[in-house]
């Protein structure tokens, strides 16, 4: 589920600089989440003033942000490539791997980043931690959410799966992609790249909310400043 915390004008300062990292007939990926927002925006300005690029949104909210914000848009299937794509994050941990879904979008979101050249987060000081320790999201199909979540808690180390519930109707939260969400604690992960392994195994998941190794920055924006951390492979 989403994660609270951090001024805005921390997420505006992140945000706003991940933008200046859009280069002119550039292919953008736009992700998902009140930080990405703020980068969407300042993409929408940057079009007003001649920059022409071209968005692929993650999410019916970050397409609607983007229509709104008049930037021309694209899909994985026309684009030959992704320059740079633009998320969030629920939390960053110290190496630099993600946890993501607090909005349900993280299989776009991930279809996304892989396809991109490079793939910048956006976040405050509150989505960082030493290491990953928040629920991990998982996508499921909906006549498997039951036996999905009975492999999770026979995994090792084993998680506690709980149905995602929507906040504005009765029922469960529904993906873009009419899937269901579990919402799984592991407790402090310290090994998300087999626990990544182990989830993408399960039949049943369509995609989770670990992401091991693919953020190549992260810009982390406080209420005076902003702080790059980089993860590029040398």
């Amino acid at each position: 589920m989403k994660t609270g915390g951090g001024s805005d004008e921390a997420k505006r300062r992140a945000g706003e600089r991940a933008a200046e990292a859009v280069e002119d007939g550039s292919v953008v990926g736009l992700g998902t989440g009140s930080t990405t927002a703020f980068a969407i925006e300042a993409i929408g300005r940057a079009i007003d003033d001649g920059l022409e690029v071209r968005g692929i949104p993650t999410s019916f909210q970050s397409r609607q942000l983007a229509i709104d914000c008049d930037i021309p848009l694209t899909s994985l299937d026309e684009a030959s490539r992704v320059d740079l794509a633009i998320d969030g994050a629920d939390q960053v941990s110290e190496a630099g791997d993600l946890i993501k879904g607090g909005g349900a979008a993280q299989t776009r979101e991930k279809l996304v980043a892989a396809a991109a050249d490079r793939f910048v987060v956006v976040a405050d000081p509150s989505k960082l931690s030493a290491r990953l320790e928040r629920s991990v999201p998982i996508e499921v199909v909906p006549d498997a959410h039951t036996v999905v979540a009975k492999r999770v808690r026979e995994l090792e180390p084993a998680g506690e799966p709980t149905l995602r519930e929507a906040s504005q109707k009765d029922g469960p939260v529904v993906t873009d992609n009419g899937n269901l969400m579990l919402d799984c604690e592991f407790g402090s992960i310290t090994d998300p790249e087999t626990l990544a392994t182990q989830l993408s195994s399960v039949p049943g998941v369509v995609e989770h909310g670990l992401f091991v190794g693919m953020a190549d920055a992260v810009y982390v924006g406080t209420d005076d400043g902003l702080e790059v951390r980089r993860f590029e492979s040398e």
